[in-house]
């Protein structure tokens, strides 16, 4: 602040997205009541706001000038909007001197262009995702995804997705770690707060990503157009790395689920849902790979879809093998075959195991079913099985567990 203020020889002031005094000047060369007030008590006031806000500053791109007010007691004033990766952080205030007209200010703002654009990363990396303002939003994203009408219709208005259609849904959720699951969890509020600041600073400079939200057991991150698997990619490697960063603990698995595209901002919920069922089968089916498309989760689609929670042990079959598979071989066998369209060969390489092994492991099985497990119904019945299976082990998301 005060390299940026000898550098204007003006008086500045920084100020949060819900009117906080965050850093000043101590270079004073003109000052009003306002500023004064201002610096004592740290917070806008509410007829100084509103006289800020009638000159459009809230949804200013560019430098603004907000002439003097006699009445507030306040000296004209340039506006420096602060933004980064489209994100409204924060503003810088330039306080003109007595006689001064502020348009001689504005040339002068490019001097310290390269400061104004650190500062803006700052506040993206510390305040925004506490601001009450980015809170209101996020909450109001979240709710939109939800499926209510009315926020639906809000986040349709917002600059940033207004008229970028189409666009996607990505989830982004971590892997259950068995050896935590009976370590103490972390409180809610913190755990919410990791996955917002989180999700924020993973897409920073990706252009396709236009707004962010976490909760707390994932974040949802709205993209336009098809940002692409190398897009999709950086943007979860960046989210793992901050939530290393930011919860001092190792580097964990973490999933990324997308949807498919959509043109109506009402189709909003639906793609919502689709990425959770592509993150949450990504997390229980590691060959999916770290980044799935709802598209590609095959019999996942029909279990995220189902009205009711489906019991594998339903199929006797699956419930007989599973009985009789004590050692764990029977089972993860038929899985792999199934998932590799019978090669007797690629599988025997895969399991390391001679391919004589293997037909006599096919033999047990088909000793326990009473038929052939390769063929017709039996073979979709302990597929779809298998994957219900899996399915029940998925990370339940906060809100309904689904």
């Amino acid at each position: 602040m005060e390299r940026m203020a000898a550098s204007l020889g003006r008086a500045l002031s920084l100020e949060d997205l819900d009117g906080v005094l965050l850093a000043y000047s101590s270079n004073q060369p003109t000052t009003d009541r306002v500023r004064v007030n201002f610096l004592l008590s740290k917070k806008v006031p509410a007829d100084v706001s509103s006289w800020q806000l009638s000159h459009g500053i809230a949804s200013a791109v560019r430098p603004v000038i907000v002439p003097a007010n006699e009445e507030l007691g306040m000296l004209g004033r340039v506006c420096v909007p602060l933004l980064a990766r489209g994100y409204r952080v924060g503003y810088l205030w330039v306080l003109q001197e007595a006689e001064e007209d502020a348009a001689a200010i504005l040339p002068a703002l490019k001097k310290i262009r390269r400061e104004q654009d650190e500062l803006a990363e700052m506040l993206l990396d510390t305040n925004t995702a506490e601001s009450e303002h980015r809170r209101r939003r996020e909450a109001q994203f979240l709710l939109a995804c939800s499926g209510n009408e009315q926020a639906t219709e809000a986040v349709a208005g917002w600059s940033e997705v207004r008229g970028r259609g189409p666009w996607q849904t990505a989830t982004v959720l971590r892997v259950p770690d068995p050896a935590e699951r009976h370590t103490r969890p972390r409180d809610p509020e913190e755990r919410v707060l990791l996955q917002r600041i989180s999700a924020l600073q993973a897409t920073v400079g990706i252009q396709a990503a236009l707004f962010s939200a976490g909760t707390e057991t994932h974040a949802v991150i709205l993209f336009s157009g098809s940002p692409g698997r190398a897009a999709s990619a950086e943007v979860l490697d960046r989210y793992r790395h901050e939530i290393a960063r930011r919860s001092g603990r190792p580097l964990r698995e973490d999933v990324l689920g997308m949807s498919e595209p959509f043109t109506d901002l009402r189709q909003l919920p639906a793609a919502y849902r689709q990425s959770r069922h592509a993150a949450q089968a990504a997390a229980v089916d590691a060959p999916l790979g770290p980044v799935a498309d709802y598209r590609a989760i095959g019999i996942y689609q029909f279990l995220g879809g189902a009205s009711r929670e489906l019991a594998p042990v339903e199929s006797v079959h699956f419930g007989e093998l599973k009985d009789q598979d004590r050692a764990g071989e029977l089972l993860p066998l038929l899985e792999m075959l199934y998932d590799s369209d019978g090669s007797i060969q690629e599988v025997a390489r895969e399991l390391h195991l001679h391919r004589s092994s293997l037909y006599n492991r096919l033999a047990r099985i088909r000793a326990v079913v009473g038929s052939d497990p390769l063929k017709g119904r039996l073979r979709l019945e302990l597929h779809a099985a298998l994957k219900a299976n899996r399915w029940a082990g998925r990370p339940r998301l906060e809100d309904g567990g689904a």
